[in-house]
């Protein structure tokens, strides 16, 4: 008996630290394959302030496991009980206390996650106009952009009204060398009626002409509809939007095909970095 709960403790030892082909004496196992290298990419997420920069956000790193669901449930129990509860996602993302006071992000805050192909580092872009220094600072070390626009009525017109941050951030990130664009038309739950596919459609087709204009090869640019507070084309393909039939992009020859924000992630060109 002893012998053998020795050899047990010796296997979840062996098991917990990866090497669990060492566990089974009953069969020859197959020699452990090495993973594919994931490929590290840096994201900034821009657009007009309100338009649910940091809930999509919040959202996305919370459900691809960059935070603990006890964290998430302390930040909800946080908002709530400072009247904000619509903004326990967006709560992942405002650490310091003063921010979380005003209802704003300050700081440009860094989180990681994981998808299949990518280890991605977010940096959350306030869209206050005040805090434009600490977007640019953030944006410039991006690989790609996520611009959200906000698809409720009367949000997206002044997101990319003269007077919006909507045009300024898409701007910004070309001029400061971000290449790689991804639209997120987010807040579809709120469009009159739910989910419209014409407000999606039009949203599009005017984004669509601002970015062209500003120098992004719009071929490579998905469009997403999506809810970052329901969760709707997050991860998942969404049930509520049967009208969409997901996003194709062509870059290089090469063309992608997804539905969801995270499959658009998924699909960034990692950057070329000097290797010494």
């Amino acid at each position: 008996h002893l012998i053998r709960s020795v050899v047990l403790s010796h296997s979840c030892f062996r098991f917990r630290h990866g090497t669990h082909s060492l566990l089974s004496t009953a069969s020859p196992v197959a020699p452990l394959r090495m993973a594919p290298v994931k490929e590290h990419i840096n994201i900034v997420v821009i657009g007009h302030v309100d338009s649910g920069k940091s809930t999509t956000t919040g959202h996305l790193i919370y459900k691809c496991g960059g935070i603990e669901k006890r964290a998430i449930e302390k930040f909800e129990k946080e908002a709530a009980e400072m009247g904000k509860g619509s903004f326990k996602y967006a709560w992942v993302l405002d650490k310091l206390k003063a921010e979380r006071e005003r209802g704003i992000t300050i700081d440009i805050a860094l989180w990681k996650f994981e998808t299949d192909k990518k280890f991605v580092t977010v940096i959350d872009a306030p869209g206050h106009r005040d805090f434009i220094k600490n977007m640019i600072t953030g944006t410039s070390q991006a690989d790609c952009a996520v611009l959200i626009v906000a698809a409720g009525t009367g949000e997206f017109e002044a997101g990319i009204s003269k007077d919006g941050q909507t045009r300024e951030h898409a701007l910004l990130a070309y001029t400061l060398g971000v290449k790689q664009l991804i639209v997120a038309v987010n807040k579809m739950d709120s469009t009159q009626p739910p989910y419209s596919e014409t407000r999606f459609e039009d949203i599009k087709k005017e984004v669509t002409g601002y970015v062209k204009k500003v120098g992004f090869d719009t071929k490579t640019v998905p469009f997403i509809p999506i809810s970052g507070w329901v969760g709707d084309n997050m991860l998942e393909k969404s049930d509520k939007m049967p009208w969409f039939k997901g996003w194709v992009t062509e870059r290089k020859d090469v063309k992608k095909t997804g539905f969801t924000l995270y499959d658009a992630l998924d699909s960034i060109d990692p950057p070329e970095r000097p290797t010494n």
